[in-house]
């Protein structure tokens, strides 16, 4: 039987879009790759793809609302009130976000057409680099924006970097073989660049090293040269680069690109920005990304704030104060003269102990004017903000009277940040306290919008309009009282909500009695619930129109009077990012002779020399992470008869590493401009560090341990002169014994003969310390040991001469190892010291991995007899086992 024909399925009919969903498509096109947060009520709407990711990322339900080509549309939200947490999560996941605001009230929309939508627009694109707030922000780091200009097929680059935040703009050019160094002493959270071809030796070097820097591309003609130079003098509206410094085509291309971005995100809205600097390559010192791991300068290599070199000398009250250690130490000068400066202003504080004290009371009541006024200028601040300007600016002029006041008088740099605190190259800022003072109340909302900031008595016409407000109010509760007693019921309330307005509202028990006559001839019956009937009358009517029109008139010249404050503000902002730096420099000096006081650091000598003499010099991280007191050691390098290297020998866990590294953090730490931890301290200016302290590998970029530990050494000895510091541990370790030992060798002898650098070199290949008898600057130490009772104390001490051996068995045993891998280590560890000393040197092991195992040495011949004849029970055995036990003993002793 044939089967019955079936019916064809018709397809979904395809909706039309609603003006709503043309309106947001429409939108999300201007926003890219951004996800959208369209403002809808009290919503910040997703739909589609945006939807589902955010959803994901946010751990929120997933929805949907009405269909899109006859399927279903995805969609989720969060609240507008408060989206920051939302929005933080976002950018920490890796997304960019666009805000989109209603740009109109829905009643607004009305007036142009039944059906219009309410207008929208993208107010902001939120990046990692362009977020500016609080909330979202770590108030003692700085958040960079970085742009790098790639001219001239390579030849020529520059990176530019901002921190639209505080303002801060610099420029500095760049190269293929510096780039991972420059990027590392900024740490940009976003890196704008031209759009590259795969092959492209740039794009190798960008995407390999920068993993935790988020990579935007953007078309290369935003970074030409000639548009970059017209942005900069739009964007600071001069007529002329000359007085920002000589800029090259290079720097011009990669400013122009990060203001073309910035303006971009910011839609329009450009922040408060310092003119631009010009960071020369001679400036300061070079750290490049392998040594700032290792030294861990601003974080650990886990990425944690504790425990890095930061952690330990951060005695900073403000968030401007912490930024700019942050900075410093990313960035130590290579100026003797600047550094000087530095150290006399922490000296100035050091010996004045009261003072410093009191400064920094005053200090922790200093908010951040910095970041008020860039949230002001792209018009995202509130009144809390102006108050924070006002408070600095008033607490800058304490600080500077207290200063000023004291005997002797203050070093130049501390003297030039009073000048710029009181303004008194400029108009004072008198005039701006007191407005500000006078125009803000006491209690301060967070946004201009909730009304209720501005001081009584500031503006007449306000105070009408408030007047009139708060009197309705007072008339309410009399109508109140009065409707009560006309009713006769008690629990009668006068209530207010957005949907009805003010409205009277009895218990269900009395709405029975307000509805019959005579009092519904006065109440209007406007809404039953189960826990209440609510009622209007013609006069509260009447009177909530009169109290809404109060409220809206106050709250619209409110908003007026604010942007008139912020207008007269930001007309100051150069001179109150100026004072507010100023305020950050204080903090910072001040911090400085706090940490000398309280951790025992001294002020160093930096001088022109090739010195590098450190008496009694400590790690400050292990020093104030640890419980028990820090052993103290020497360094004495590179100037008249002192050893330009030291060869350092010694066990594992001897403090070695702590040794190396803290010589370098104690380089660092004097060219900051701090002082640093030991018992005296004297350093040749040092113009780059190096470190190679550790294992570690790259497996994801397809390197082994051994590789990276290749290409960092390679830089190294490709990189260092003549005054450069350098830190090496363990070279060669990670191949073969000859290679790898070889490899060290010849690492010794070029830093010696090529580089003629300052530099501690620790290794466990022993036989390297012969080299001190032909190199004339080399000098053998090692790590002081004892040995007690079968173990190994560790002095953590340096001392002369080399290590007489490794005691790497004795770790072993510290280490836990079972007893028997340890009794082997020692019988093998014998053996081979043995055929070293047969074969006059050098012993080749692969040769002996394939000779006869070694037996493990037994206690003695006499002991194992010994102990055979103690295990036989001779009253209990018969002759015939008696014979048999001796038979065995014999064949014992033949075996021996």
């Amino acid at each position: 039987m044939l089967d019955k024909p079936k019916k064809k399925q018709q397809a979904a009919p395809k909706t039309q879009p609603t003006p709503m969903m043309v309106q947001y498509l429409t939108i999300k096109e201007e926003a890219g790759d951004a996800l959208l947060f369209y403002r809808m009520g009290d919503f910040y709407e997703l739909f589609f793809d945006d939807a589902v990711a955010a959803a994901g990322a946010l751990d929120i339900a997933l929805t949907k609302r009405g269909q899109h080509s006859g399927a279903d549309i995805p969609m989720c939200g969060v609240p507008f009130h408060a989206y920051e947490s939302y929005l933080a999560k976002l950018i920490r996941s890796g997304f960019k976000v666009a805000i989109c605001e209603q740009m109109e009230s829905p009643d607004e929309a009305k007036k142009r057409g039944s059906k219009s939508v309410v207008r929208r627009e993208i107010i902001r694109i939120v990046t990692p680099g362009t977020i500016v707030e609080d909330s979202l922000l770590d108030a003692r780091s700085n958040n960079y924006l970085a742009a790098l200009a790639i001219l001239r097929g390579g030849e020529e680059a520059a990176l530019a970097c901002v921190d639209i935040s505080t303002g801060e703009l610099s420029v500095r050019e760049t190269g293929m073989d510096r780039l991972v160094a420059d990027l590392a002493s900024v740490s940009p959270k976003e890196l704008v660049l031209p759009e590259l071809p795969e092959d492209d030796p740039w794009r190798a070097k960008i995407f390999d090293r920068s993993s935790d820097i988020t990579i935007t591309p953007q078309a290369a003609q935003y970074f030409d040269s000639t548009a970059g130079q017209r942005r900069i003098l739009e964007t600071f509206n001069v007529a002329s680069l000359d007085g920002f410094g000589d800029f090259s085509r290079a720097e011009c291309g990669a400013l122009g690109a990060l203001l073309n971005y910035v303006m971009l995100t910011q839609a329009g809205r450009t922040p408060s920005l310092s003119p631009p600097r010009s960071a020369s390559i001679d400036d300061a010192m070079v750290i490049d990304a392998a040594t700032r791991s290792s030294l861990e300068i601003l974080q650990t290599q886990s990425g944690a704030r504790k425990g890095s070199l930061l952690w330990a000398v951060d005695c900073t009250v403000t968030g401007p104060g912490a930024r700019l250690l942050a900075s410093r130490l990313s960035a130590p000068l290579v100026n003797s003269n600047a550094i000087k400066e530095r150290h006399d202003a922490v000296g100035f504080f050091e010996h004045s102990h009261d003072l410093c004290q009191r400064v920094r009371e005053i200090l922790t009541e200093t908010p951040d004017a910095a970041r008020a006024v860039s949230r002001l200028a792209m018009d995202r601040g509130g009144p809390r903000d102006l108050a924070a300007i006002r408070d600095t600016l008033m607490k800058a002029r304490e600080l500077a009277k207290v200063i000023s006041h004291v005997d002797p008088t203050p070093p130049s740099k501390i003297t030039h940040a009073l000048e710029v605190m009181e303004d008194k190259k400029g108009e004072s800022f008198s005039a701006l306290i007191d407005m500000l003072r006078s125009a803000l109340s006491d209690t301060l909302p967070m946004l201009a919008r909730d009304g209720g900031f501005v001081a009584k008595d500031y503006d007449p016409g306000l105070d009408s309009v408030r007047m009139l407000r708060d009197e309705s109010k007072r008339v309410i509760a009399g109508l109140e009282a009065k409707y009560r007693e006309q009713t006769n019921v008690k629990a009668l309330k006068i209530r207010h909500n957005n949907v009805l307005g003010y409205f009277v509202e009895t218990p269900p028990s009395h709405g029975d009695k307000l509805l019959a006559s005579p009092q519904d001839e006065t109440f209007i019956h406007r809404q039953t619930l189960a826990s209440a009937v609510r009622f209007t009358t013609t006069e509260l009517a009447d009177l909530d129109a009169k109290i809404t029109r109060a409220r809206d008139e106050a709250l619209a010249r409110e908003i007026e009077i604010f942007s008139n404050l912020r207008s007269m503000t930001l007309a100051h902002r150069e001179a109150i990012l100026a004072a507010a730096g100023s305020v950050a420099e204080i903090d910072l000096t001040a911090s400085g002779a706090v940490l000398a006081r309280e951790q025992n650091f001294v002020r160093p000598t930096v001088d022109n020399s090739h010195a590098f003499e450190i008496e009694g010099g400590r790690h400050p991280v292990v020093e104030k992470a640890g419980s028990e007191r820090f052993i103290a050691n020497d360094c004495r390098l590179g100037d008249a008869d002192e050893p330009q290297l030291w060869l350092v020998t010694g066990p594992n866990m001897a403090g070695k590493s702590t040794f190396l590294r803290q010589n370098a953090l104690i380089a660092i730490l004097a060219q900051a401009g701090l002082y640093v931890p030991a018992v005296s301290a004297r350093i040749g200016v040092v113009d780059r560090v190096f470190s190679r302290v550790g294992a570690s590998d790259d497996l994801a970029g397809g390197r082994s341990t051994f590789m990276v530990e290749m290409v960092e050494t390679a830089a190294i000895l490709n990189q260092a002169t003549d005054r450069s510091l350098v830190v090496l541990d363990e070279i060669g370790r990670g191949t073969s014994t000859f290679d790898g030992m070889s490899i060290a060798w010849a690492a010794v002898e070029h830093l010696h003969d090529v580089n003629r650098c300052r530099g501690l070199f620790a290794t466990h290949y022993h036989e390297l310390t012969a080299l001190a008898e032909k190199l004339s600057r080399l000098s053998n130490v090692s790590m002081k040991v004892r040995e007690w009772n079968g173990d190994v104390v560790f002095l953590h001490e340096v001392g002369a001469g080399p290590a007489d051996r490794s005691y790497g068995v004795a770790v072993a045993r510290l280490a836990g190892l079972p007893p028997s891998a340890v009794s082997r280590a020692e019988a093998v560890l014998e053996m081979l010291e043995e055929r070293r000393k047969d074969a006059g040197g050098l012993v080749d092991l692969p040769l002996f991995a394939a000779a006869e195992p070694v037996k493990e040495k037994a206690p003695s011949d006499n002991e194992t007899m010994i102990d055979a004849l103690n295990a036989l029970n001779l009253d209990s055995m018969s002759p015939k086992e008696a014979l048999d036990a001796l038979y065995r003993l014999k064949s014992k002793l033949d075996q021996l």
